[in-house]
């Protein structure tokens, strides 16, 4: 499912503003949003395991995030009160509408990846608590956007209603162990502070660009696709819990260093390891303590030579050749990452980026220049059986 028209649907949500009825600064866009709230996710997650003893299905909880974020990129940016109202009462037909409107706009969407979202919306024995997860991580993620532009709006009619009305929601979800402790505002909360600023990072930050995407809203397009590739290549669950993972964190860093482009770090020679030195370093000294110790070896594996093939057997992590994942590794316990297959989905998403720019009549020498190299370097390009070379081929 990895088309141009699939891609150009999921950028859409780089359009939809949120809270565009109150006083905010920039960072708001329903992409950024449920970025953030997959990042909220694995913190609930994990805790949601360690505290309580909870034995989740990972591979449920992206999906149940992939179809949530696909069916508010349809019905665009509802106010939450309206929203559970219309989904109250006429859910399934809303719903009904999502499915077809999702087929007019992705015609190669797939019948099997279409069930499971029913069964996701329709069926309410399907994956209870990672329903209830990502609600809360949907609410989290709310909160921290409204606690920013609280401060804008306060004494403006309307806004105690709208906090109040967060904070309810909420306290419905004190049940889970994370909620509790991000209530108390300790370290889980600041990484998901940390995290957030991700948000305010623009891609291409010395073009401007239409629509303008952020690191957090990139990370998130290149987690989907991960997703869709590793489903594509008869991943195990695992492998494919892991490539989502991975494109979900793999620029966390930056949040330390901001975005260095690639034209700088090839610039001198050597500089591109020392710039992941540093990154290794700034990750163990900023990001790691605010998680707890056991989450570690995972953060490092998702964000420290993310892009080269590797399992991780025995607490070892080794780098194999992309065959040896299908022929050798794809069972669960060998914590297997197509690297190479989310690098070629993180410069996708780099190509679209400027591509998409470029159709609404904005560019630069930047641009220009990055998408050319970008296609040329997929130009007929097949990567563990994904064949890029003609997703780029769509892109006229």
């Amino acid at each position: 499912m990895l088309t141009k028209s699939f891609i150009e649907f999921l950028y859409d949500a780089a359009h939809i503003q949120r809270w565009n009825e109150h006083i905010r600064p920039g960072g708001f866009t329903e992409l950024d949003k449920q970025a953030h709230k997959m990042m909220i996710m694995y913190v609930l997650a994990r805790h949601e395991e360690d505290d309580h003893g909870v034995k989740l299905n990972w591979r449920s909880l992206i999906e149940g995030g992939i179809f949530e974020f696909l069916q508010r990129n349809v019905l665009t940016d509802i106010k939450p009160p309206v929203f559970h109202e219309m989904m109250r009462v006429y859910g399934k037909e809303l719903n009904a509408w999502v499915y077809e409107e999702l087929r007019r706009r992705i015609p190669d969407i797939q019948d099997d990846f279409m069930e499971k979202m029913r069964n996701y919306f329709e069926d309410a024995a399907y994956c209870p608590m990672e329903k209830k997860i990502l609600r809360a991580a949907h609410y989290l993620a709310t909160k921290w956007e409204f606690e920013i532009i609280y401060h804008f709006n306060e004494g403006i009619y309307g806004s105690e209603d709208t906090k109040a009305l967060i904070d309810n929601e909420l306290e419905d979800h004190y049940d889970l162990a994370a909620v509790k402790k991000l209530a108390l505002n300790g370290k889980s909360s600041k990484f998901i502070d940390l995290v957030g600023q991700l948000r305010f990072q623009k891609r291409w930050a010395q073009s401007p660009r239409v629509p303008e995407t952020s690191v957090m809203g990139h990370v998130l397009l290149v987690a989907i696709m991960a997703y869709f590739c590793a489903v594509k290549l008869g991943a195990c669950d695992e492998r494919i819990v892991g490539d989502f993972l991975c494109g979900l964190f793999h620029d966390l860093p930056e949040v330390l260093t901001r975005d260095i482009i690639s034209p700088v770090k090839r610039s001198v020679p050597g500089l591109d390891d020392l710039i992941k030195r540093i990154e290794e370093r700034l990750v163990a000294e900023k990001i790691l303590p605010l998680l707890p110790y056991g989450w570690h070896e995972d953060i490092l594996y998702y964000t420290q030579n993310e892009f080269t093939n590797r399992i991780r057997l025995d607490g070892k992590t080794m780098q194999v050749d992309i065959d040896e994942l299908d022929e050798k590794y794809n069972y669960d316990g060998c914590h297997a990452i197509d690297g190479t297959v989310l690098k070629a989905c993180d410069n996708l998403a780099a190509f679209v980026e400027v591509w998409l720019s470029r159709r609404y009549g904005i560019t630069s020498k930047h641009m220009t220049e990055g998408e050319q190299s970008i296609r040329e370097m997929y130009k007929g390009k097949i990567i563990g059986g994904i064949d890029f070379g003609s997703v780029y081929d769509e892109f006229e």
